[in-house]
């Protein structure tokens, strides 16, 4: 197995004439993994093929070396928190995390020891008895994280947890997720929310239109994409003349100023060499920079490239 906890590989899976996933091949590591994709790009039924739900038309998953499909060993090591809230409302957080407990073959007292203590693992001890239909959006996303942590699997799979949550919602959410992998847990994350994703892991898989478009490190990818052209914002003193030195390399496309401040938008064709050639100029040249970052060094521009 080495490094791969799941790997998928040539997985279609047909909805009457429609694809919903084409021959996707990939392999998902330990720590936290981002599935990343527009709503209807087929994060969802890749996920329940992992999970052994819906059975794929063509390929093969094996979670941990073991085959998914009808596979109690497997669903014994598998998490799940579903997009869907499909909770009984008149149940307390304490009952739906007791109940889900018993149908994996739990005595009643067995099953509320085990969901008292994974509440407390989500922060709702204090909130335990109340009826799920008086949570919060953010709170029912922790009573679902909750109840797929019961049985202490080693991988969670965690289908949209962030949407329709509150800022504060998602920070607890994202410290919860930071927590779990510090713990040992691997988890896949599925999103279409770039920039949240982005903020709990750099390992990614992106997906549309049922097609896998990439997967790995996201700086990794970006580098390797040598035709997307980069901007590379640079606050200096004595930017006009930085600015007449760049515009006379090779690899850079266009140079402007943003608004009245000392900063300078550059856009290059190859960042490599012009990262080389500018670090050159600025010894040279004895020009003090400030700060230099690339805002198109991230998961939102690098998916906007791949899909367009």
């Amino acid at each position: 197995m080495g490094e791969n906890i799941i790997e998928v590989r040539n997985v279609s899976k047909f909805y009457g004439s429609v694809l919903g996933l084409n021959e996707i091949t990939v392999d998902f590591g330990k720590g936290i993994t981002g599935i990343l994709g527009p709503n209807g790009a087929g994060k969802s039924t890749l996920i329940k093929i992992i999970m052994g739900q819906i059975k794929p038309n063509m390929g093969k998953v094996t979670v941990m070396g073991e085959k998914v499909w009808n596979n109690p060993k497997v669903n014994r090591m598998l998490g799940y928190c579903p997009e869907q809230e499909t909770f009984y409302d008149r149940m307390s957080g304490l009952e739906f995390v007791t109940y889900c407990t018993r149908l994996n073959g739990y005595s009643r007292k067995e099953a509320m020891k085990m969901a008292k203590e994974v509440i407390a693992t989500v922060d709702l001890a204090k909130d335990m008895n109340r009826t799920i239909s008086g949570y919060s959006k953010g709170m029912k996303q922790r009573i679902k994280i909750a109840q797929s942590l019961v049985h202490d699997p080693d991988i969670l799979v965690m289908d949209e947890p962030l949407a329709g949550t509150d800022p504060v919602g998602r920070i607890q959410i994202m410290n919860l997720m930071y927590k779990l992998r510090d713990q040992g847990k691997h988890i896949l994350i599925s999103s279409h929310i770039l920039h949240e994703v982005e903020r709990m892991t750099e390992n990614i898989v992106l997906i549309n239109k049922g097609k896998l478009l990439a997967q790995g490190n996201l700086h990794e990818i970006r580098d390797s994409m040598d035709r997307f052209p980069l901007t590379v914002r640079v606050t200096c003193e004595k930017r006009k003349k930085l600015a007449s030195i760049l515009s006379g390399m090779e690899n850079v496309i266009s140079i402007s100023y943003e608004g009245g401040s000392n900063v300078l938008l550059v856009r290059t064709g190859d960042p490599n060499m012009f990262y080389e050639g500018f670090q050159e100029i600025v010894l040279k040249e004895g020009i003090r920079i400030v700060s230099i970052d690339c805002p198109d060094d991230n998961l939102d521009a690098i998916f906007k490239y791949l899909v367009d």
